[in-house]
């Protein structure tokens, strides 16, 4: 899946991933930056198959700059655990993962996580994200499951 989205993920450099497991705390096992902000694809895991679940960004432009979660975590940690997923109400994601997973049967997640905006790239997360949402319909004619 990661494959059909190389070429608008592969020029940012500061990347990482973590998986999740049912049981284990989001907060913990969550390995991407607290003072920057970017891009992030959500997989479920079944079998040693990920599918693509979810695609999403932290970062947005207020006032002509681009602005950084500073509070709780910060930068895409921060939203990755206490942000809120559309899908899920005004439930903090350390919470809304592990409920979804269990009503799922999920008993794993992948999350694949890419610095948009730095010293190396200025690349607008939101545009990003657009970009590859726009992909994944025109290959898919569909959203991914956890989208609205």
């Amino acid at each position: 899946m990661k494959v059909i989205f190389s070429e608008e993920l592969n020029q940012f450099k500061n990347s990482g991933q973590f998986s999740f497991k049912l049981f284990e705390n989001l907060q913990d096992k969550c390995n991407a930056p607290s003072d920057q902000c970017g891009v992030y694809l959500i997989f479920k895991v079944e079998l040693e198959m990920e599918e693509l679940i979810y695609i999403g960004s932290c970062g947005q432009v207020k006032d002509g700059k681009l602005k950084i979660r500073k509070s709780g975590l910060g930068g895409i940690k921060d939203r990755l655990v206490n942000g809120y997923h559309p899908k899920f109400g005004k439930v903090k994601r350390k919470t809304a993962f592990p409920n979804q997973m269990k009503k799922e049967n999920i008993s794993e997640l992948k999350f694949y996580w890419w610095v948009t905006y730095d010293s190396e790239k200025n690349e607008l997360p939101t545009e990003v994200e657009t970009k590859l949402r726009k992909k994944y319909f025109n290959v898919f004619n569909r959203l991914p499951d956890w989208h609205k």
